[in-house]
């Protein structure tokens, strides 16, 4: 069995696979729903693009409850730490999350325009906010986050809401929203037909040339305008013992920070000083072992019975009683 070191590097590497899954899976729902106001001409086209999301997005949201789960369980302190400063965050987060089945639901209960429009703008929100809220706290992690730990480890947070909107987390905040356009474009042309499509790849081209432009920048600004933690501050940790994960460790980036402290960088959150007990990580890794390719295997089955373009005649069809 992995000692504890291996077993707090796999589950550094399962967390970013999960962040991963939620961009890819849930990601293109964000989009969508972005795209809806600027693709969609008519109540008939609006309808189409809510339906190539409608069957799945709840399925895709599993990814976000995992990711949250696996913090929660292998790294307890950084759960603590990100969900107490980032509370009004998360709660927008959330509030956009709940919007999001609400405006599904309610846009068809009655066939008025402004009740429709008013669904329509509530399901734009709701793809919008989580997109650029979650790009904004990548953007702090990058920057750190004002917290410290006093002597009796109780953790203390200075920042605000605006602070957390600081300017190279907005950059990073629109870097999340151009890419999440552009994968949602994507989604479109698979799942829509003729005009629909048209129109998002126009808008996804934009969202591409928008997404590298801002990538340059914060990058730039990176390299020039922030003084990094992980250059700047003594590695409070010296790592692995093994030849081989130390040569791998030491390549990746931000290492072995996963939430730096702008106020004390002796109180950023490691790899080393966050993660569960060793029995802990073990038993969760066998969970996942089990569940994931469950889930997995699970989710290529659904999009394979929901292959198919949704067009009009889809929408149209009383037959479907889930059709939104």
């Amino acid at each position: 069995m992995f000692d504890y070191e291996t077993m707090r590097l796999i589950w550094w590497a399962l967390l970013g696979i999960l962040l991963i899954g939620i961009a890819v899976m849930d990601g293109f729902d964000f989009g969508v729903a972005i795209l809806l106001p600027f693709v969609a001409r008519s109540d008939v086209e609006r309808r189409i693009v809510i339906n190539t999301v409608g069957p799945v997005w709840e399925g895709n949201q599993v990814w976000l409850i995992l990711d949250g789960g696996a913090i929660f369980a292998a790294w307890p302190l950084l759960y603590a730490t990100a969900f107490s400063g980032f509370y009004l965050a998360m709660f927008l987060v959330l509030a956009a999350l709940i919007l999001r089945p609400v405006a599904f639901k309610f846009r068809s209960k009655l066939d008025d325009v402004r009740w429709r429009a008013t669904w329509d703008v509530a399901f734009f929100v709701a793809g919008l906010v989580p997109a650029l809220i979650f790009g904004v706290a990548f953007g702090n992690v990058i920057v750190g986050v004002p917290f410290r730990f006093d002597d009796t480890l109780r953790m203390t947070y200075e920042g605000t809401l605006l602070g957390l909107l600081n300017p190279f987390a907005l950059v990073c905040g629109l870097i999340s929203v151009a890419m999440l356009t552009l994968h949602g474009a994507n989604y479109l042309a698979l799942k829509a037909e003729g005009p629909l499509v048209a129109r998002g790849m126009r808008i996804g081209r934009m969202a591409a040339l928008a997404a590298v432009a801002l990538f340059i920048v914060a990058g730039i600004w990176v390299a020039y305008g922030i003084e990094g933690y992980s250059i700047a501050q003594p590695i409070p940790h010296d790592g692995p013992s093994n030849p081989l994960l130390k040569t791998v460790t030491k390549e990746a980036g931000a290492w072995p920070f996963m939430l730096p402290s702008s106020l004390d960088p002796s109180a950023s959150l490691t790899v080393w000083d966050t993660s569960s007990s060793l029995l802990t990580l073990r038993i969760m890794l066998a969970a996942t072992v089990i569940f994931l390719p469950m889930i997995m295997l699970y989710t290529a089955w659904v999009y394979n019975v929901l292959r198919g373009p949704i067009n009009e005649a889809f929408v149209k069809d009383d037959r479907h009683s889930t059709v939104y």
